[in-house]
């Protein structure tokens, strides 16, 4: 510690011992004269906390002050304590004898308060002074030796030894001087009549009164006398003391009685009538608080009380008699002001940290507040607390200091504001309570995933769809705000089918929405699964996955396929029936599928054409054809059903298939009677034989003749359609019917709601009709000399693409007569069916 000389040497070896016992028990003690210049040295705070220099800037030392004005501060640099503000003792401290500054020191990281006190010294700048500089006083020439005369006291600004300490009277031969102490260290000086006073003789005097105080330089100042010497009302009142003591509450009305002053004077008349004032010597704070009634001395409360403003007043009266010669008395009134808890606690905050991170760990400080309260005794001790609820918890252990720290963890997603209330009481009766409430908001970390609703979705599109379409749309959302919640879409690289998925789909980044980024088919592609991950924009950045199984919805898009009866012809199949079947007779079965799924593939049947209505019926669900009546007499021979098989999708697919029915049995037996009746040339195999040469003859010739006719079709179409055959029977070609239709189908193309014929994969069909002219008559022994044409009507031409060649076949063909038919049926299956250029031929005239 240093401290000025300004006292003597053993003085300071006593504050030395004095200031090194509090630093020993908390407190740091410097002491300071007062009016010292701007940066004068009070003492080296580093040395005395035993610190180095270095921390006082890393630790963040600050010094707290009250109310007043910061008189001094700390060099961080260095750790002095200097004088930042020019100290005048009697402004702070006024007339108490003990002048002290409390300084509060803060060292952060950890927190540690330090408590200082500045003990300021008192110098000799102020002089005596009086009230007044001329002080008139009327002595009757009755007063005797003796009489004593109060004067009114000197003031001084100094305390203790520099304040007044002792009063002089110049030489005169008629007065001397006195001097009382009073209650306290005060001094009053009281003039004595030495000698009889002789108006006549001298009826003034002039004297001169000097007050000095106790500093080094001694000060002094003056007053002067004037005596006027009077022969009337040689008594003075009297008071019966000269000291009287009076206790207040601070919370008493304006208007109270403190006191009732009696003085008295034993001269009669109007000599002895009192009057009661205040006399110059009296504060202006007492002459604010209170007021003298001139006749009665009662004293009464004038203004406000307050403790803590004032805790004692001096209330100087002056009795004065209402005689020619007043002469007058004084007294004093001390009131002692009682506390009352009128001052609830002050809180005030040091420091606030207004935004928290709700990683910050345990003990982290948020506020720093100071509680104090004005009153005295228990009505100024204070206790704090805030609320159990939050998680912070009050720190006390500093003293009137109180420290919020962070007790729990903090999760801003469940909070992102706290409003601590604060709640100092004292425990005065009744007690006071004063709140204050802070707002810490707590700031957000990247602390959560993105989080879904689910980590399994399924998603729905119907196929053939538009490229682009929306599929799905993820939803997630992330707690945390901000660019902690900015989220980003992706898919994960996978396989689908062992094509990477961005073939298939696609994801906007920023709203999750999912494309379709190609037409998806049901036959091909029934489902498959997509990874997707949702990451945020948070340092470091969280993510979650979540799968979406997208399912393609069949469309009816597929026509139904007919797979049984395989067609011989072309989209016609040929069987047979005896004539003799029973009702219920199982002719046929026709069986269809369907690509689609569902309803889309559901088939059902029926017949659309027939060539006997009411001779057949067929199962709409299993395609069974069967008979309803016996077969009669009158029915063709040959039965044309053309059985509709029909989806049930949206719209409807259909496909048909003719099948040609040959009724059996009823010819035959004609045959077989005619052969018993007569007799059958042994020759007919031969005539068989000969036939199927005459067929294979006229194939090759008929190729050769395609060739020649590729250069000159339309010119000789006419020519070649009159010539004909070497078997004993002619050909006539004629072209009856043009091209009906062409109908192509596909799986992937949209077919009207109407039935097409269908065989094997993508047929062409074509009607032509031809006449064949033949010798045979009702039996084969006529063949060779019968000369009757037959009409030859093909309703379907087929041409199949899938084989790669062009093939065609003569179907439904009706005849006159049946021997023939069994002849040219019996032709097809020893040949294999291999007449085809015949029947190019026929194909190439029926074109026109």
């Amino acid at each position: 510690m240093r401290y000025k000389l300004y006292r003597p040497l053993k003085c300071q070896i006593f504050y030395c011992i004095f200031s090194l016992w509090n630093l020993a028990f908390g407190q740091i003690r410097y002491s300071i004269p007062e009016e010292q210049q701007l940066g004068a040295f009070i003492g080296n705070v580093a040395v005395d906390l035993g610190l180095d220099v270095k921390q006082l800037s890393a630790r963040n030392l600050r010094i707290v002050h009250g109310p007043s004005t910061q008189y001094v501060d700390i060099n961080l640099d260095s750790g002095i304590l200097f004088v930042k503000e020019i100290i005048d003792r009697e402004k702070i401290c006024g007339p108490s004898s003990s002048c002290v500054l409390f300084l509060d020191v803060f060292l952060e990281n950890p927190l540690k308060l330090y408590q200082f006190a500045v003990d300021i010294f008192d110098i000799n700048d102020n002089e005596p002074s009086f009230p007044n500089r001329q002080l008139h006083l009327e002595i009757s020439e009755l007063s005797t030796p003796g009489t004593r005369f109060t004067l009114e006291s000197a003031h001084d600004l100094d305390v203790g030894t520099n304040s007044v300490q002792n009063y002089e009277l110049l030489p005169n031969d008629y007065f001397i001087l006195d001097v009382q102490t009073r209650s306290g260290e005060g001094k009053l000086p009281v003039l004595v009549l030495q000698n009889a006073l002789d108006r006549e003789t001298e009826s003034s005097h002039s004297l001169t009164l000097i007050a000095k105080d106790g500093g080094v330089p001694v000060k002094s100042g003056t007053v002067q006398i004037t005596i006027l010497v009077k022969d009337t009302n040689d008594n003075a009142p009297v008071f019966p003391q000269s000291v009287y003591r009076v206790s207040l509450l601070e919370n008493v009305t304006t208007g109270t009685q403190v006191i009732l002053l009696n003085a008295s004077d034993s001269d009669d008349g109007s000599n002895g009538e009192i009057t009661y004032s205040l006399s110059s010597y009296c504060s202006a704070k007492a002459r604010e608080k209170f007021a003298v009634n001139p006749k009665t001395g009662e004293i009464r409360v004038k203004g406000n009380l307050d403790y803590e403003e004032n805790k004692a007043f001096e209330i100087n009266i002056q009795a004065a008699d209402g005689g020619p010669d007043a002469m007058s008395g004084h007294c004093d009134v001390l009131v002692n002001i009682i506390d009352v808890n009128d001052n609830p606690p002050e809180v005030k905050l040091t420091s606030l940290l207004s935004t928290i991170s709700e990683d910050a760990p345990v003990g982290t400080v948020v506020a720093l507040f100071s509680a104090a309260d004005k009153d005295s005794g228990r009505n100024g001790q204070i206790q704090c607390q805030i609320s159990n609820k939050l998680p912070f918890r009050l720190d006390s252990s500093l003293k009137n200091y109180y420290g919020i720290l962070v007790q729990h963890s903090l999760d801003r997603e469940i909070i992102s504001m706290y409003d601590i209330a604060i709640t100092c009481m004292d425990a005065g009766n009744p007690s006071l309570t004063s709140e204050k409430t802070i707002r810490v908001e707590v700031l957000d970390i990247n602390d959560n995933a993105p989080q879904l609703t689910q980590s399994l979705h399924t998603a729905n599109i119907m196929e053939n769809n538009v490229i682009g379409a929306s599929i799905f749309s993820v939803a997630a959302f992330d707690p945390d705000i901000g660019v902690n919640a900015r989220l980003k879409y992706l898919i994960l690289r996978t396989e689908v089918h062992n094509a990477a998925v961005s073939n298939y789909v696609s994801i906007n980044p920023e709203t999750g929405v999912i494309f379709a980024q190609q037409s998806f088919d049901y036959e091909q592609l029934k489902n498959f699964q997509i990874q997707a991950q949702i990451m945020d924009s948070g340092t470091p950045p969280l993510a979650s996955n979540v799968s979406v199984d997208v399912f393609i919805l069949d469309q009816n898009d597929n026509v139904p396929v007919i797979v049984q009866p395989l067609a011989e012809f072309g989209s016609t199949a040929v069987d047979t029936i005896s004539r003799f079947a029973e009702p219920g007779y199982l002719v046929a079965k026709v069986s269809a599928t369907d690509a689609d799924a569902g309803q889309n593939a559901r088939l059902s049947y029926s017949i659309f054409q027939a060539t006997q209505h009411g001779l057949f019926t067929i199962s709409p669900n299993s395609g069974e054809i069967w008979t309803i009546r016996r077969i009669a007499s009158k029915d063709a021979s040959k039965q044309r059903l053309v059985i509709l098989v029909k989806d049930h999708g949206i719209p409807s697919f259909s496909a048909t298939v003719t099948i040609t029915l040959s009724v059996v049995g009823g010819d035959t037996e004609r045959l077989s009677s005619v052969s018993g009746s007569s007799d059958v040339p042994e020759s007919t195999p031969d005539l068989s034989i000969s036939l199927v040469i005459a067929f294979g003859v006229i194939s090759c010739t008929l190729l050769v003749i395609l060739i020649i006719l590729a250069v000159k079709v339309y010119r000789d179409r006419n020519a070649l359609s009159n010539q004909h055959c070497s078997l004993g029977f002619c050909c006539r070609f004629d072209t009856r019917h043009s091209v009906n239709e062409i109908q192509k189908t596909s799986r992937n193309l949209r077919i009207p709601p109407n039935y097409v014929e269908v065989f094997g994969g993508d047929p062409l069909s074509q009607s032509f009709r031809y006449d064949s002219c033949s010798t045979l008559h009702s039996t084969r022994r006529d063949y060779k000399t019968a000369n009757t044409c037959r009409s030859y009507t093909d309703k379907n031409f087929v041409q199949n693409e899938s084989l790669g060649k062009e093939s065609t076949k003569v179907v439904n063909s009706e005849y006159n007569s049946q021997s023939v038919n069994n002849e040219i049926e019996r032709y097809e299956r020893s040949n294999g069916k291999s007449n085809r250029p015949v029947l190019e031929i026929w194909r190439y005239f029926q074109r026109d």
